[in-house]
């Protein structure tokens, strides 16, 4: 048995933590508002914007740390202080409290990546993001990879799943969408999600080599036509808004093939299976 640490723990990391919990861990969850927890999860009410560790702070030894907090506010300065002045924080209070992980996980996203025109993408692919969210979570990976713990940086791709369902409601209102030049998209089911860090966890306990970075996309990046076309017709719309347009800031098509190497296998392969689930739910 392990004992894990998942700060910023919403709802990938509280997902991730049942996920742990069922493999027989102990999981803490750190967050400020520790009653929005699973039950089966050890709370530590925090704010990793502080410089101190919260009263909370476990004392035991902690073998794994996952980083997985999201931004509160989606300008630079939220950006900021989710991603690298948290994470700085966290390492503070482990060093403090005398606790040598023996693993770093930092969720990061695909966002780091700027390619567009359907450009295939993958963990040696160069990361140059145009945008301040981007360049933020580059500076907040390299202090993981920095930090003197064997780290590891988890790229996501779009997040989706029950209570994520944004794409379900334009598409309901009938938002139209770009179809030349087609518009790539990413995803990643939230439970798909949870399941490559838990994943990694366990190679890391078995003393695998991982490697600096993967990233945690299913195997199916499609062109946002064509999964509206799909929603539409299982959800019966026939009717498209003359003002809603789905909008997307870039179109690349990322690989999942190094995290498959690794035994990972997404419960859902494509959007077909998890809207289908979620639809079905």
């Amino acid at each position: 048995m392990s004992t894990i640490l998942i700060a910023g723990c919403g709802d990938v990391g509280s997902r991730l933590g049942l996920q742990l919990v069922a493999q027989g861990h102990r999981v803490f969850g750190l967050r400020r508002n520790v009653a929005a927890l699973p039950a089966a999860l050890l709370p530590v009410a925090g704010d990793l914007a502080d410089a101190m560790p919260p009263a909370a702070w476990p004392r035991e030894p902690i073998d794994q740390v996952v980083y997985a907090t999201a931004a509160t506010h989606h300008d630079e300065a939220g950006y900021r202080a989710a991603y690298v002045d948290g994470l700085r924080h966290l390492l503070a209070w482990l060093a403090a409290c005398d606790q040598r992980p023996q693993r770093l996980l930092f969720v990061s996203s695909s966002g780091v990546y700027a390619q567009g025109d359907g450009a295939w993408v993958d963990e040696t692919s160069p990361a140059e993001p145009e945008r301040f969210s981007g360049r933020l979570l580059r500076e907040a990976e390299d202090l993981a990879l920095g930090s003197g713990l064997p780290a590891t940086v988890v790229r996501l791709t779009g997040i989706y799943g029950p209570g994520r369902e944004a794409l379900l409601r334009q598409v309901r209102e009938g938002s139209r969408v770009t179809r030349e030049p087609p518009l790539y998209g990413n995803r990643i089911h939230v439970e798909d999600a949870a399941g490559l860090l838990a994943l990694l966890l366990q190679r890391d306990r078995e003393g695998v080599a991982l490697e600096a970075l993967y990233l945690g996309v299913d195997d199916d990046p499609a062109p946002l036509d064509e999964v509206v076309d799909w929603l539409r017709a299982r959800l019966g719309i026939t009717f498209w808004s003359d003002e809603a347009q789905l909008r997307r800031a870039g179109s690349k098509r990322c690989s999942n093939a190094r995290a498959r190497a690794l035994g990972w296998t997404p419960r859902y392969p494509s959007y077909r299976e998890g809207y289908a689930a979620i639809l079905a739910g």
